[in-house]
């Protein structure tokens, strides 16, 4: 694409369920979140979470990919973040912001 490619960084520590990381002056909580891919993490602060593509305005991440698994993420949406408040702001990887009660409402996926 005429591009350069970025430099990559080297990891400092892997990221486990429930780990606590501090970002600025918040602290985010490490949600396991795999199915769009096996290792796909949330990241759940105070009012929000950065869900990447497990979950979209009104749809879910692709699990057609390599590593990806419908039971999985559909499990994983259910279990980590349709348990959070229903005013929690949620931020996809693409595509409009959300709430988890919207999701929880009328997301056809979820339903």
């Amino acid at each position: 694409m005429g591009m350069e490619t970025p430099p990559t960084c080297e990891p400092d520590r892997l990221l486990a369920d429930n780990d606590q990381i501090e970002v600025g002056t918040s602290v985010l909580t490490v949600a396991c979140t795999p199915g769009h891919s096996s290792g796909s993490v949330s990241f759940l602060g105070d009012g929000f979470a950065i869900v990447g593509d497990a979950l979209f305005a009104g749809s879910i991440g692709r699990t057609d990919l390599p590593g990806g698994n419908m039971e999985q993420l559909l499990r994983a949406i259910r279990d980590r973040l349709l348990v959070l408040p229903d005013e929690t702001v949620v931020y996809p990887g693409h595509g409009e912001t959300t709430t988890i009660g919207k999701e929880r409402r009328t997301n056809p996926f979820l339903i």
